[in-house]
């Protein structure tokens, strides 16, 4: 009895395709499959001023929604300095289909919303509320920094939720400097607000996977920090200038991202990142930046003032529940 002819099948590793190269060949493999595991900025959006809530000043990036996924709304809060009397802040409104998180750099304020939590932020605070299916909520100047005055500062950044997690139960978190982990090394010092820096992991539990990392660095520093490839990167200066390294060179593989876009990013700008792995940092200066990163969430957006849900239908029906008094039962 005659078998089948037994026939072989190899596949090639990449150590056995880059066997058959020339010197010049494999070194160039090398670099192009290490570079594309980089991140680089491949555009650079500028930040306006406008005036929200009760007045207070924000710088935004000029360019929102889909863009920048899955966050709906980056705005730095001043800085600005405030005589007695004179601070605002956001009062009583709704929310529903996303979450808020307020990060303050100096100041003081105060929390209230409809599901009974209450709080206070002081400088280094952070305040991660999900809206989910809707709360209302207040953002107020502290008592003691109304009579005084000082500086406000900070940024609150909206998270969007995907169109299963829309109408969950709200919840707050309220995570007090002293309980966020903080890291410094070689002229680096870092803040885990969401995600993980530097061997140090946050506390705070994201609906969905989310990077939020504020960054000091010295001038001359560097900074290798990971991110998971499927996951959307920028960057957001609000002090000095930093470069994003490119050592392997891009000018010798052009790639095609970061090919003719400035690797530089400075102060109130909001760099938009490749794909990759990681993302390495210079500090040409003393700078200060935020780090973000998270799931693209490929659905419709529709957004209408405090709401964001999937369609038009959705955002008439939270009006009519906000209207009705049944949006944050």
């Amino acid at each position: 009895m005659s078998g089948s002819p037994l026939t072989a099948t190899t596949t090639s590793s990449p150590d056995d395709r880059i066997s058959g190269l020339s010197n010049l060949q494999t070194s160039n493999y090398i670099r192009a499959s290490l570079a594309l595991s980089v991140r680089k900025v491949v555009d650079i959006i500028p930040t306006h001023t406008v005036r929200e809530g009760g007045g207070f000043k924000v710088r935004r990036p000029s360019r929102m929604n889909s863009v920048l996924s899955p966050f709906l709304l980056i705005d730095e809060m001043g800085p600005v300095d405030y005589g007695p009397g004179e601070a605002v802040g956001a009062p009583w409104h709704p929310h529903r289909g996303f979450e808020t998180v307020t990060y303050l750099l100096d100041g003081r304020m105060q929390h209230e919303d409809s599901a009974g939590n209450s709080g206070e932020l002081n400088p280094g605070d952070v305040q991660w509320m999900t809206a989910g299916r809707g709360i209302i909520h207040s953002e107020e100047p502290h008592e003691e920094f109304m009579r005084t005055g000082g500086r406000t500062h900070g940024f609150q950044i909206w998270v969007n939720l995907p169109a299963e997690h829309k109408m969950m139960a709200p919840r707050y978190q309220e995570i007090p400097a002293n309980k966020s982990p903080t890291i410094r090394e070689e002229g680096v010092w870092a803040r885990v607000i969401a995600g993980e820096c530097l061997g140090v992991s946050s506390s705070i539990d994201t609906v969905i996977p989310i990077t939020l990392i504020h960054v000091k660095m010295e001038e001359g520093s560097r900074l290798i920090q990971e991110i998971t490839s499927n996951l959307n990167a920028m960057i957001y200066v609000f002090g000095g200038r930093v470069k994003l390294e490119d050592r392997l060179s891009v000018r010798n593989h052009p790639l095609p991202f970061g090919l003719g876009v400035k690797q530089f990013v400075s102060d109130g700008e909001l760099a938009l990142l490749s794909d990759g792995e990681r993302i390495e940092i210079r500090a040409d200066s003393e700078s200060e930046f935020l780090i973000l990163a998270g799931p693209e969430i490929n659905e419709p957006i529709a957004r209408y003032g405090p709401f964001v849900m999937n369609t038009r239908e959705e955002i008439n029906q939270a009006f009519l529940d906000y209207q009705n008094g049944t949006l944050a039962n």
